[in-house]
């Protein structure tokens, strides 16, 4: 299993379009293919906000990516303060 670690920062106070961003963006998710979860979070006094998104295979967190990046992009392009930093992990489930 994979894990995508999506990263930006908008400013303080912008929760409500973070959020309406993390239903268009879960909507998305579920489509594509390998799709296990996603968690969104953030620090709204820091504007900070992210998304945890986990895939079966590497090459579907790639995939995913490619096909969410540029709408993230097109959604952000007002009003990012940085470019979103964005990450694949593999995933290590523990034996228990």
């Amino acid at each position: 299993m994979y894990a995508t670690l999506v990263m930006f920062n908008i400013g303080p106070g912008m929760q409500e379009q973070a959020t309406g961003m993390a239903d268009q963006f879960a909507q998305l998710h579920a489509t594509l293919k390998g799709f296990k979860s996603s968690t969104f979070f953030s620090d709204e006094a820091k504007g900070d906000y992210g998304a945890f998104s986990l895939w079966e295979t590497n090459e579907d967190a790639e995939a995913a990516l490619g096909t969410a990046g540029p709408k993230l992009q097109e959604a952000l392009k007002d009003i990012v303060q940085e470019p979103p930093t964005v990450r694949i992990f593999e995933v290590y489930l523990p034996n228990m």
